[in-house]
């Protein structure tokens, strides 16, 4: 018979665990002395202690051991275990993959995050621009038409507008723009104004400061991004739009958000 601390040295367990195991029912000492509390164990009950310590190491839970000591098949376990522990390495490689990218960026101007934007509804209104500077005076004219159009609408909070450029390729001139923002209910259409639902998507984001003359950059940044981590892109890039010449005097602080979809 081992006391509990001679026990802890040849299994290479500490105390603490061995009562921890003893209270979840794994591996109960073959005696405890009535008097003084004291517990014993058989020299047996060490192969008992190395398999529980082998399936921890691999990370079984306490209950997956449990199910195995009950005569649950082991390999199914470990199967579910393996399906689990390929998850976490392809999330590993991805994260070592983007950081790989970021590093390679040595000025390390764009942080690329995810997020996941819920379902919402928006109203949208497209047309053709002569160029990209006159969304500036396009955008502002199109939430006023619609408010004129549905007067109790309310934007949603936190507010959520952004533009997406229809052509597919970089234009000069004749630039075919749709621009959107979320609101809290479908409202009254006309010719220019529509509503829709969009559904949740997952989108990677970066923020652009300054001016949109250079916005290029951000986009081609974003788009090498994706191709490199192996996301596929589902949809329009968005340029969302948080400080401009509406609400900041220095161009310099202006910010935009490029969001691309991607799964």
């Amino acid at each position: 018979m081992l006391k509990i601390g001679e026990f802890s040295k040849l299994s290479l367990t500490t105390v603490k665990a061995l009562r921890y195991y003893e209270r979840e029912g794994l591996l109960l000492p073959s005696q405890i002395d009535r008097w003084t509390g004291y517990r014993f164990y058989e020299t047996s009950q060490l192969e008992t202690a190395a398999r529980i310590r082998s399936y921890r190491q691999l990370g079984l839970t306490i209950e997956d051991i449990k199910s195995i000591f009950h005569g649950e098949d082991v390999r199914k376990i470990l199967s579910e275990r393996s399906k689990k522990l390929l998850i976490i390495q392809q999330e590993t490689e991805r994260q070592l993959s983007i950081i790989d990218f970021i590093l390679e960026d040595k000025q390390m101007k764009y942080q690329v995050t995810m997020k996941e934007l819920p379902e919402m509804i928006v109203y949208y209104s497209e047309a053709t621009l002569k160029q990209y500077s006159d969304s500036m005076q396009w955008i502002p004219t199109v939430g006023q038409m619609c408010m004129e159009l549905n007067p109790s609408l309310k934007c949603a909070e936190p507010p959520y507008e952004f533009c997406e450029y229809l052509d597919g390729e970089y234009q000069e001139q004749n630039i075919r723009i749709r621009h959107s923002e979320a609101v809290t209910a479908m409202g009254r259409e006309n010719e220019s104004i529509k509503f829709r639902i969009l559904p949740p998507v997952k989108v990677l984001s970066i923020y652009h400061k300054g001016a949109y003359d250079n916005i290029g950059d951000a986009y081609a940044f974003i788009m090498e991004y994706a191709e490199k981590n192996g996301y596929e892109v589902t949809g329009l890039a968005r340029e969302s739009y948080i400080n401009g010449i509406w609400n900041t005097k220095s161009i310099n602080e202006w910010l935009t958000e490029v969001q691309l979809p991607v799964k």
